[in-house]
């Protein structure tokens, strides 16, 4: 049986938490701050650490950090656990070294997935023995995509952004590949003066990749919903990382394929959702990618909310209106509140 050690000191979701692992056949061992938990570590070596940050006497950055730098601990898969939601943040602890991050509320999917993910990695290296020495060309590479966005992060020329600041236009030369620090960025094109919403980008992720040729122009324009920062590099500089990084490359790949999807979904939902379907999902939407609780209003334009959704300015409002009567959502201005999470859930 496996062992996982959970460090948290909220007891309430310690305990919750250590029984949902313990249903899934695992050994749980629990601490209810850093130091005990450093202690627990040492003394039983468990196959993975599931650790929160916000913690009194030694928080979850003092704990991946003491065991690092123990030959016996250094290897344990190390999940960090915390309400933080903050890029800095999510990026610290990954240059700390962490496996994985999980914010609070999370699902019990999540948490299993994460755990045994990390799990199988964990073994597969064990099994690499002896380890592959690092060529030349190996030293100073780049591991994972969390790398390439600390690449972003250490080398970008950070830009700045208030809502409604354009980006770059559409039919402009594409030289520069962003990783979004801080805001929310929306695409469009333009189709006979109407502006037609193509995705929604967030903290975290990656914007105006294009080809890597360089007489490729923007696809569509990108504009800040609210207060952007960027850190931009070269299409040239980040393709000859790409070139020397064949995980990194992998990885990216990847995360461009999902993008993909969810466009292609969100384009399904469009051409096939009634009104209401389509009014609930895109409201769930903005909420979700402004990282909103459900009791947080939503500043946005009711030309954004019909363009993502796909439906006429006039047929929305009337939606918008219809869900205020029911007491799903509350109007003030252009803020939106979801009042019934379930019954929009419900719609899509």
């Amino acid at each position: 049986m496996r062992t996982i050690l959970l460090i948290e000191d909220d007891t309430a979701l310690r305990e919750n938490t250590a029984e949902l692992l313990e249903l899934a056949d695992y050994d749980v061992l629990t601490a209810p701050n850093g130091r005990i938990g450093i202690d627990m570590a040492k003394d039983n070596i468990p196959n993975i650490i599931v650790c929160d940050i916000m913690m009194p006497e030694i928080d979850g950055y003092g704990v991946l950090e003491a065991l690092s730098i123990d030959e016996k601990t250094t290897h344990i898969p190390f999940i960090f656990l915390s309400a933080k939601t903050e890029h800095k943040e999510i990026r610290k602890g990954m240059d700390l070294g962490a496996d994985d991050y999980l914010t609070k509320p999370f699902e019990e999917e999540e948490l299993m997935s994460a755990i045994e993910s990390r799990l199988a990695k964990a073994e597969i290296l064990a099994k690499s023995i002896p380890p592959v020495s690092k060529t030349k060309e190996d030293e100073g590479g780049l591991r994972d995509l969390n790398e390439l966005k600390n690449f972003f992060d250490d080398n970008g020329v950070v830009s700045t952004y208030t809502p409604g600041e354009k980006i770059y236009d559409e039919w402009s030369h594409s030289n520069t590949v962003y990783l979004i620090l801080k805001g929310t960025v929306k695409c469009f094109k333009l189709d006979d003066g109407k502006e037609l919403i193509t995705a929604l980008y967030k903290a975290d992720d990656f914007l105006g990749f294009t080809s890597f040729e360089k007489s490729m122009l923007h696809q569509e324009s990108a504009v800040a919903i609210d207060n952007v920062e960027l850190a931009g590099i070269s299409k040239n500089e980040l393709k000859e990382i790409l070139t020397k990084n064949k995980e990194v490359s992998l990885a990216l790949v990847n995360v461009l394929s999902d993008t993909v999807s969810e466009i292609k979904e969100q384009l399904l939902q469009m051409a096939y959702s009634s009104v209401r379907k389509k009014t609930a999902q895109t409201i769930l939407q903005f909420s979700q990618i402004l990282n909103k609780k459900p009791d947080e209003a939503i500043k946005i334009s009711r030309a954004d909310l019909a363009s993502v959704a796909g439906i006429a300015t006039e047929s929305l409002i009337r939606t918008l209106s219809e869900f205020k009567k029911k007491n799903l959502i509350e109007i003030e201005g252009r803020n939106i509140t979801i009042r019934n999470l379930e019954a929009l859930e419900m719609m899509v």
